[in-house]
C-alpha cells in the first residue's frame, strides 16, 4: 500500500492509480482498500485526440510507471477492463512488421503465428525498434501506438479472446497511462487511423486462424457493470431505443456530446451519424458518402456556372503525376509543399529510375504545357479549371474535411498579358469564394490578404476569405485566390510575342481553389446538439415529407395527396423525398432527418388530408406553419429563405461577438484565450521576423497561461496566433505616424488580423 497522499481536490488517495475520466464526474470508488478521482481526460495526447474525435468513450487512468506487463498486472489490479500484451515483431525474411496486441497470460508460439499473420513457413519474426517505427518506449507499445505510424508499415493483429471482453485496457503512448474502451471503440480507433486488425484466434486446434472483422459487424460486448455514479461518458455511443406500435424495435445513434462542451467529439459523431463521412482504412483519407457529396455537387454546379459565365473560364483536366524534375524546378514552390508531397518509388517489385510524386497542386503539372500553348499575345488570357483530388501528406493531425491527406477541390489557372488583368481576375474569383459561403453557405467570411510570410509558396500576391468558428473560438481559411506575378513563367518559359514586334512577354499568371473543407466549415458553424443544420441553398433535400399513417388513414388513402404535394414542391425545382418506410414510426423519421439537417420537414396526416394541406416545420428553429396546397410552392421557397438568412444573421452575430480590436501585446493573447478573432495595428504585412515572434511569444504565453509545458507538433489546432489576412476591408484609417504597431512599436500601416486558426 502507498502512503497516504492529498490531491489537488483534498481527497485521499491510498491506491496505485487515479482515473481521468471523459465524463468529468468526480467519483469515488474503493479498490482493494483504496480510492481514486474520476476528472476529466486529457489534451495534448494525439491517442487521446483521436479517440475524442471519433466520439469514443474511455476511461483514462494515471499511474505509476509500468514498463513490463508484470508490473502492469500488479498495479492496475482492480480494473474492470482486460489488460493486454503487445507484440512489435518483424519478419526478417519478408521485412513485414506486425503488431500482435494479446492478453497478459498468452504463450505466443511464434512459428504458430507465421502461420495466423499470412506469413511463409520461413519466416523470421523477431521483436523490433519500438521508438524507431511507433515513437514510443518499450513499455508504451500497445494498438493506440499506430497511429504514429504514418507510412503504414506496422500492420495490425489482435487476440479474439480481448473481443469477448467487456472492455480493453492498454496505454496510449505512455506507460504511466491506461486507457479502457470498449472492444468495437479499440476496432474503430484502428480502422480510423488506417491500421484495420487482423482478428487472430488462438484457441482453435490447428494452433490459429485468421478471422476477418470490421467494426459494423462485429458483436457488440455485453453491457459493463462497472461503478458509474452518475452516469459519465463511459456509456456514450449507445443507441436511444424506442419501439414503434408494431413492437418493433428502432435504434437512432443520438448525438452525445455537446457542441459547446465537447465541440472535437460533438464534430466527429455530427458527421458520422449525419451520413456525411465514413473512415477510411489509410489516415486521413476520408470517404465522402452521397450527403456530403450531394453538398458538394451543388457548391460545384454553382461555382462551374459562374465561372464558365462570368470569367469565360474553360475546364479541363490534367494528370495526377509529376515527375521529380518538375516539381523541383520552382524552389519556394516545392519547399512549401516538400513535407507534405507523395512519392510513388516502385512499380510493382521493381524500384522506378526516378520517383514520380502525387500531385500537391497543378503549378508544375500544367506550366509546362502552357509553354507550349501560348506563343502569341493574342493567345492571352488563357483562362482553365480543373476538378480533381489532390494528395498532401499532412504531417499534422488529420481531421475530416478540415486537414486530410487527400480532398477534392477546383483548382483554376490563368495566364494574363498584364499584372492588372492577373489582379482582375483574382479579385474576380475572390468575390466568388465569398459569394460561396456567403450565398451558398449563409457563413459570412472576411475577404484580405495575406501577410509575406503566408502567402502561396512561389506566388506573389495572396488573397483569402477567412471564416470563424464560433464553438471552438478558431479562424479557418475559406478559399484562396493568388497572383501568382511572373515568377513561373520565367521557371518554365512561358513566352509570347508581345505586341511591340520583336519583344518577349513573360505572362502574370493567377491559381485559385476551393476545397471540400467549405462542407466543415458550414457543419461547424451551423450545426446542433440534434445533428446538422443545412444550409438551404446546397442541402442535398430541401425538403422531406413524413405521411402520418394510422388504422383509420392508411397510406393508400395518404397517396394520391402526397403525389400532389411532391410535385408542388418539385415544380419550383425544390429537391424533395417522401419517407414512406413502413417499419419506422414518424417520431424516430423526425429524428433522423433533423439529425440529417434537412431544412424542411412536412408533416401529411388524416387531418391535413381532409383540409388539403400540410404542417411544414422549419429545422434551423423550429418553426411550424400549416399550408395550404395552392401555396406550398411560393411558401417553401420563402421559408428556405428565411432559414438562409436566418442562419446568416446568427453566424455573422457569434462571429462579431468576437471580433474585437487590441493595441496592446498584453491584451493580446488573454483575447486570443477568449476565444476572439483580434484587429492589431501592424507594421509591415512583409516583415516575416516580426511575425514569427508573434506566433512563438504568443504560443509560449499561451501554454503558461495553461499550465502546460508545451504541444504536440503535429496538432491542427495550435495555441499559437497566426495572422489571417489584411482585411480589405479596414475598420479605421491609419494616419501616418500617430498609430504604433502594437508587437515592433514601429509605425503602423494596416489593421492586421490574427486568431488561432485551423
Amino acid at each position: 500500500m502507498r502512503n497516504q497522499k492529498i490531491n489537488m481536490l483534498g481527497i485521499k488517495k491510498t491506491s496505485k492509480f487515479s482515473v481521468l475520466d471523459t465524463g468529468g464526474a468526480i467519483t469515488k470508488t474503493t479498490i482493494q482498500g483504496g480510492k481514486y478521482n474520476v476528472i476529466p481526460t486529457e489534451s495534448g495526447n494525439v491517442c487521446l485526440d483521436k479517440l475524442k474525435e471519433l466520439g469514443i468513450a474511455h476511461t483514462l487512468y494515471e499511474h505509476e510507471e509500468v514498463p513490463t506487463v508484470e508490473i502492469m498486472i500488479e498495479v492496475l489490479n482492480g480494473i474492470n477492463a482486460r489488460l493486454t500484451k503487445n507484440l512489435l515483431l518483424k519478419d526478417k525474411k519478408s521485412g513485414s512488421i506486425f503488431l500482435v496486441t494479446t492478453t497478459p497470460e498468452r504463450n505466443v508460439d511464434l512459428k504458430a503465428l507465421n502461420k495466423m499473420l499470412g506469413l511463409k513457413e520461413n519466416a523470421n519474426l523477431r521483436f523490433t525498434d519500438c521508438e524507431k517505427l511507433l515513437n514510443v518506449t518499450k513499455g508504451a507499445v500497445s494498438p493506440y501506438a499506430v497511429i504514429n505510424d504514418t507510412d503504414n508499415v506496422v500492420q495490425m493483429a489482435l487476440d479474439a479472446e480481448l473481443l469477448q471482453s467487456t472492455e480493453i485496457c492498454t496505454h496510449p503512448l505512455r506507460c504511466d497511462r491506461s486507457v479502457s474502451v470498449e472492444p468495437n471503440a479499440l476496432l474503430k480507433y484502428l480502422e480510423a487511423t488506417g491500421h484495420p486488425a487482423k482478428i487472430l484466434e488462438f484457441s482453435m486446434e490447428t494452433g490459429g486462424a485468421v478471422i476477418n472483422v470490421s467494426v459494423e459487424k462485429n458483436t457488440k460486448p455485453p453491457p459493463s457493470h462497472k461503478k458509474s455514479s452518475p452516469p459519465t461518458k463511459q456509456v456514450a455511443n449507445r443507441e436511444a431505443s424506442q419501439r414503434n406500435k408494431k413492437g418493433n424495435k428502432e435504434t437512432l445513434e443520438c448525438i452525445l456530446a455537446k457542441k459547446d462542451e465537447d465541440f472535437a467529439g460533438w464534430f466527429a459523431e455530427v458527421i458520422t451519424k449525419s451520413e456525411m463521412i465514413e473512415y477510411g482504412k489509410v489516415s486521413g483519407c476520408y470517404i465522402l458518402r452521397p450527403w456530403s457529396f450531394g453538398i458538394w455537387e451543388q457548391i460545384q454546379a454553382w461555382f462551374d456556372r459562374r465561372i464558365k459565365e462570368d470569367a469565360d473560364v474553360q475546364n479541363c483536366y490534367f494528370p495526377l503525376f509529376v515527375t521529380k524534375g518538375a516539381l523541383e524546378a520552382e524552389e519556394d514552390h516545392v519547399e512549401g509543399f516538400a513535407p507534405e508531397v507523395a512519392w510513388v518509388t516502385r512499380s510493382g517489385d521493381t524500384e522506378m529510375a526516378e520517383p514520380i510524386a502525387v500531385r500537391p497542386t497543378s503549378e508544375t503539372i500544367m506550366y509546362p504545357e502552357f509553354a507550349k500553348w501560348l506563343r502569341s499575345h493574342r493567345d492571352l488570357p488563357l483562362k482553365l479549371n480543373q476538378w480533381c483530388s489532390v494528395v498532401r501528406w499532412e504531417f499534422k493531425y488529420p481531421t475530416p474535411f478540415l486537414r486530410s491527406r487527400e480532398f477534392l477541390w477546383q483548382e483554376g489557372h490563368t495566364a494574363h498579358a498584364t499584372i492588372q488583368e492577373a489582379d482582375q481576375m483574382v479579385a474576380q474569383i475572390l468575390e466568388l469564394y465569398r459569394r460561396v459561403y456567403e450565398e451558398l453557405l449563409a457563413v459570412p467570411v472576411i475577404p484580405g490578404t495575406k501577410t509575406e510570410k503566408e502567402k502561396f509558396a512561389g506566388g506573389h500576391r495572396t488573397t483569402t476569405v477567412e471564416a470563424y468558428v464560433a464553438g471552438s473560438g478558431r479562424a479557418i481559411q475559406g478559399a484562396t485566390s493568388h497572383n501568382l506575378g511572373q515568377n513561373f513563367g520565367k521557371i518554365y518559359h512561358i513566352e509570347v510575342e508581345d505586341q511591340e514586334a520583336g519583344k518577349k512577354l513573360i505572362p502574370w499568371q493567377t491559381s485559385w481553389g476551393l476545397t471540400t473543407r467549405s462542407i466543415g466549415v458550414a457543419v461547424m458553424v451551423h450545426g446542433d446538439d440534434q445533428g446538422l443544420v443545412l444550409p438551404p441553398r446546397v442541402a442535398p433535400l430541401h425538403v422531406v415529407i413524413v405521411p402520418l399513417v394510422y388504422k383509420t388513414c392508411t397510406m393508400e388513402q395518404l397517396s394520391p395527396f402526397v403525389d400532389l404535394v411532391m410535385a408542388a414542391v418539385k415544380s419550383k425545382g425544390f429537391r424533395c423525398k417522401v419517407d414512406n418506410r413502413s417499419n419506422y414510426s414518424p417520431g424516430w423519421k423526425y429524428n433522423h432527418w433533423e439529425q440529417k439537417g434537412v431544412p424542411i420537414r412536412m408533416e401529411i396526416g388524416p387531418r391535413d388530408l381532409e383540409a388539403k394541406q400540410v404542417t411544414a416545420v422549419r429545422r434551423v428553429d423550429g418553426n411550424k406553419s400549416t399550408i395550404p396546397l395552392e401555396n406550398i410552392a411560393s411558401t417553401i421557397e420563402s421559408l428556405l429563405n428565411q432559414a438562409h438568412d436566418i442562419m446568416f444573421a446568427k453566424a455573422s452575430a457569434a462571429r462579431d461577438s468576437k471580433l474585437v480590436q487590441v493595441t496592446k501585446w498584453e491584451d493580446f493573447v488573454p483575447a486570443l484565450d477568449n476565444n476572439c478573432l483580434v484587429l492589431t495595428p501592424w507594421c509591415d504585412p512583409a516583415d516575416q521576423e516580426a511575425e514569427e515572434k508573434v506566433k512563438e511569444l504568443s504560443r509560449t504565453e499561451a501554454l503558461q497561461r495553461a499550465g502546460m509545458d508545451q504541444e504536440d507538433v503535429r496538432t491542427a489546432t495550435s495555441v499559437a496566433a497566426k495572422t489571417l489576412c489584411v482585411p480589405h476591408n479596414q475598420p479605421t484609417k491609419l494616419p501616418d505616424g500617430t498609430t504604433k504597431c502594437f508587437f515592433t512599436g514601429r509605425d503602423a500601416t494596416c489593421w492586421c488580423l490574427w486568431g488561432r486558426s485551423y
